[in-house]
């Protein structure tokens, strides 16, 4: 059952990836809708814990925008090296489910 955690950690990084590089969100956005987006099952402080990492690894690019109400909010967008990462992510992941599905078929 540990493999799925991962996998679906995994599955939940490249998501809010490519949801980034779609366009630039506020954070509670990005919380609230990758939720909506069938990732039910990760936790809300692991999505902002993602979005740590990512900022921390210099994936996106974060701007504070003034906020009506308290702290400045963040606005993350999906970078050049984030973009890098993305499409880096997505060809290792092709090779992976092509090479199961060879295991799988016995080999071949």
């Amino acid at each position: 059952m540990r493999f799925w955690g991962w996998a679906r950690l995994l599955a939940a990084l490249a998501s809010l990836a490519a949801a980034l590089s779609a366009h630039a969100a506020f954070e509670p956005w990005v919380v609230r809708n990758f939720r909506v987006e069938g990732s039910q099952r990760i936790a809300e402080g692991t999505i902002y814990a993602l979005l740590i990492r990512i900022e921390q690894r210099g994936l996106v690019d974060v701007e504070k925008v003034p906020s009506g109400k308290g702290p400045p909010r963040k606005v993350y967008s999906l970078n050049a090296q984030g973009q890098e990462y993305l499409e880096e992510f997505w060809r290792t992941w092709s090779f992976l489910t092509e090479r199961l599905e060879q295991l799988r078929e016995g080999g071949k």
